[in-house]
């Protein structure tokens, strides 16, 4: 039995390579009680045809123009237009596997309210998927599995974005896509970790990414480095800093730079730590910077990591851990 209508939100813009393949896997859905709502963001090809196309076979799927320019005012535009119980996006790229609605609205009709579906996903591209992204892949899929997505969110989005799915009440006391903050969805993702939705575990393939060279998130201003940076130090600062603890930073890379002069800008306090003997008992940023053996003297820290390296990462976990010192609590790794 089926109940409970879906409103699949997907902003659009110059993919008409795509857009058939992502519709048709929208349309071989197990689950059909749904409603697509498609923003066009001013596209200079034929998405716009193709997908009113669509709409005129199936009136389930609804095209608009977006009222500004963007994502983020196509999917606000999206959602004011939508009617579903429940909200999930679709990027005009990808596809879905045939079970993926059904598998997620099963899953938070079976939990309720408070919860966060998700699933695993798969990069595909006809060039091949650099080492990178396999990575990430394998890291992201491997937290869906336990559903444990939070415990690593300042490294990187930890929710499968498009591959999501909650009740529109929980979208809602979210904050659903008001916020113009990019890239909207790792911020989105901070948003559902803020408002404690649980994330439910899933060992399932749901979603299909396709990579190409003029993908947005390899091409926008938006996707760059530095907006990573500036929402996870937003969100920490927000949501797991304490300021009665000794902040620590440790690097002094391209990512422990950034972050020190944010800290510096809002005028927190910190102690910068490293393992670069060119570094330690220099300054940069008139910051003077320590060997990490000075953690074990301070009281109480809390420490930020932007060492990238895996196997450093690992020195310092097991540093860390030995002086008893917790993941998620005591120390965050921001990349």
């Amino acid at each position: 039995m089926q109940s409970g209508l879906i409103s699949i939100l997907i902003p659009f813009k110059n993919t008409e390579a795509f857009l058939g393949e992502c519709l048709d896997s929208i349309l071989k859905q197990t689950y059909t009680n749904w409603e697509v709502v498609a923003v066009d963001d001013d596209s200079a090809d034929s998405s716009l045809e193709l997908v009113s196309q669509y709409g005129k076979k199936d009136t389930r799927i609804k095209v608009l123009k977006n009222s500004g320019k963007g994502i983020i005012p196509a999917l606000q535009k999206a959602y004011t237009n939508c009617n579903g119980q429940f909200v999930t996006r679709m990027d005009s790229d990808d596809i879905m596997t045939p079970n993926r609605l059904e598998w997620m609205v099963n899953a938070l009709t079976k939990n309720g309210q408070g919860h966060l579906a998700v699933g695993q996903v798969t990069y595909f591209s006809e060039k091949g998927i650099s080492d990178g992204y396999a990575r990430y892949e394998k890291w992201l899929n491997s937290l869906t599995e336990k559903g444990s997505n939070y415990s690593e969110i300042y490294k990187e989005c930890v929710v499968p974005s498009p591959c999501w799915m909650v009740f529109r009440s929980d979208f809602e006391q979210c904050g659903g896509f008001d916020i113009n903050r990019y890239p909207e969805d790792y911020d989105l993702a901070f948003r559902f970790y803020e408002n404690r939705l649980k994330v439910l575990p899933c060992n399932e393939i749901l979603h299909k990414w396709r990579d190409y060279d003029h993908r947005a998130s390899r091409t926008s201003e938006h996707y760059a480095q530095n907006y990573f940076l500036d929402i996870k130090l937003h969100y920490f600062l927000k949501l797991d800093y304490k300021s009665n603890r000794q902040l620590v930073l440790w690097g002094a890379g391209y990512k422990g730079k950034e972050v020190v002069k944010k800290l510096m800008e809002k005028r927190i306090d910190f102690v910068w730590l490293c393992d670069n003997p060119k570094k330690i008992g220099t300054k940069i940023y008139n910051q003077p910077l320590f060997h990490f053996s000075e953690l074990s003297s301070l009281d109480n820290p809390q420490s930020i990591i932007t060492v990238a390296n895996m196997h450093e990462q690992k020195e310092i976990t097991s540093f860390l851990n030995e002086l008893g010192h917790a993941q998620g609590k005591d120390y965050f790794f921001f990349c």
